[in-house]
């Protein structure tokens, strides 16, 4: 292997070599601490080492990976978002200790299955970054309580299920064409060939259940509940930005998206997403619930802008969904963080009305949290409003009135659940008891101030993304 392959490889090693440096030290000697700041040290150490493969462009290891800008800056997403989850953790499970450092081995096997999703150019990798970071998360969601327990077991089974669908898929293309590489897969988009488009619609429904799209959404509530709030805060930022950025990657190397039977079947995964993301949450009375749902419908908003973008340029597909890409990873870390900050491993302040009176009684905390709320809702001044407006401009450019439409009415039901829990917030009620460390005040405060700057003045994030070659 040359120098530059292997500086172009070096975060994979960084990361898979801070699992195991986390692992022997867990055996030599259970300190959650100290496991929780070598994890931290690694995480960094890998970012650091990001802009060394950086300097070198474009760097295809063998036919398997293709480390690029566009793969760099995917890693960069997911490991600082996983930076903040392991703060996360840091507050949460330390409560416990000599209970809880198994967490941090398998939050950075997750990271490093993300990144190995995020940097595949053919399928063996695709299915090995895959499988390594859902075979993380099975017992990370099922760690401590019985709920959890019935978490991570559903998430298990359903996620078996959608495996099968990306080796059945994978099976038909291979047996097709004869090829894994996603390069040469590009002629198919226009050859309407049986088994190539059966093949890639289930590989799209095996993604879609990781991206909890309709109708393969039914596992996103009872998880989100069930699982220990860091690690719902690991599902909503770091597991689907790195599926759904691979599932762009994807889509351009192949050029599905000269295929218009499968531009139009995410058209109505988008819409109903949005919809059944939307209705749903209206219905909630549980917090976690509540934002298990909305990002079903976020989720839903992101495919109508990948498939407006399809539509159009290939470059503007990256545009608009990387800019809502961003922003809801960063609201979401925020909204989540607050959900964890205010919880433990022995309670989880999943009910909306432990958050009345949280402005009388925790007005900053209240007010990071009023920020997130208000950049789920898409309120102007926020990041959350830029993203939407850069679906529903693409929809309009595209001439999908219909998704533009929907996007409209269910933006406004949006705004009525989230307005819901801030009204709570404004009432009289029970102080709840739990508050957040310096470190995790820094941390949420960066994330607030992230959403309002990107919100006031995006033109240095639009600039950066719009800087990107093609994926």
């Amino acid at each position: 292997m040359s120098t530059d392959a292997l500086l172009a490889l070096m975060p994979l090693i960084i990361m898979a070599a801070s699992a195991i440096v986390v692992m022997l030290a867990i055996a030599i000697r259970r300190d959650f601490k100290i496991a929780f700041h070598l994890t931290l040290a690694g995480l960094l150490l890998t970012l650091a080492t990001l802009s060394l493969a950086f300097r070198h462009g474009a760097m295809p290891v063998t036919d398997l990976l293709l480390i690029d800008t566009y793969s760099i800056l995917a890693c960069a997403l997911i490991v600082a978002s996983a930076s903040v989850v392991a703060l996360l953790c840091r507050d949460y499970f330390q409560r416990v200790e000599h209970q809880n450092e198994e967490i941090f081995v398998l939050l950075l096997t997750a990271v490093l299955g993300g990144m190995i999703l995020v940097s595949s150019s053919h399928f063996a990798l695709l299915f090995l970054g895959l499988e390594i970071l859902s075979v993380s998360l099975f017992p990370m969601m099922a760690h401590r309580t019985s709920t959890s327990l019935e978490a991570g077991i559903k998430y298990l089974m359903l996620s078996g299920v959608s495996s099968a669908f990306l080796l059945f898929g994978m099976a038909l293309i291979y047996g097709e064409f004869g090829v894994l590489s996603f390069r040469l897969l590009a002629p198919w988009a226009v050859s309407h060939n049986l088994f190539a488009l059966t093949g890639f619609i289930l590989i799209l429904a095996a993604l879609s259940f990781k991206l909890s799209l309709t109708p393969f959404h039914l596992w996103t509530a009872d998880v989100y509940q069930g699982a220990p709030a860091p690690i719902s805060t690991l599902v909503a930022t770091v597991s689907k930005a790195a599926v759904f950025a691979f599932l762009l990657r994807f889509w351009v190397f192949t050029q599905a998206y000269r295929s218009e039977i499968l531009v139009e079947i995410l058209a109505l995964i988008g819409a109903a997403s949005v919809l059944v993301g939307n209705l749903l949450a209206l219905r909630q009375t549980r917090l976690k619930r509540i934002l298990a749902y909305s990002s079903i419908a976020h989720m839903g908003y992101l495919i109508i802008g990948f498939v407006a973008g399809s539509i159009l340029q290939t470059g503007f597909l990256l545009e608009t969904t990387w800019i809502y890409l961003a922003a809801y990873v960063l609201t979401n870390l925020g909204a989540f963080a607050v959900v964890s900050a205010l919880s433990s491993d022995e309670r989880e302040c999943d009910d909306p009305q432990t958050y009345s009176a949280l402005f009388r009684n925790h007005p900053w905390l209240a007010g990071i949290f009023m920020i997130h709320l208000f950049s789920l809702a898409g309120i102007p001044l926020t990041i959350g409003f830029i993203g939407k407006f850069y679906v529903f401009a693409a929809s309009i450019d595209a001439g999908l009135w219909w998704l533009a439409g929907i996007l409209v009415i269910s933006s406004g039901m949006g705004i009525y659940y989230y307005l819901r829990v801030l009204r709570l917030m404004l009432l009289p009620g029970v102080a709840v008891t739990g508050t957040a460390t310096p470190a995790m005040r820094w941390i949420l405060s960066s994330l607030a101030l992230l959403i309002l700057g990107f919100g006031l003045f995006p033109q240095p994030l639009i600039q950066v993304i719009q800087s990107l070659p093609k994926p």
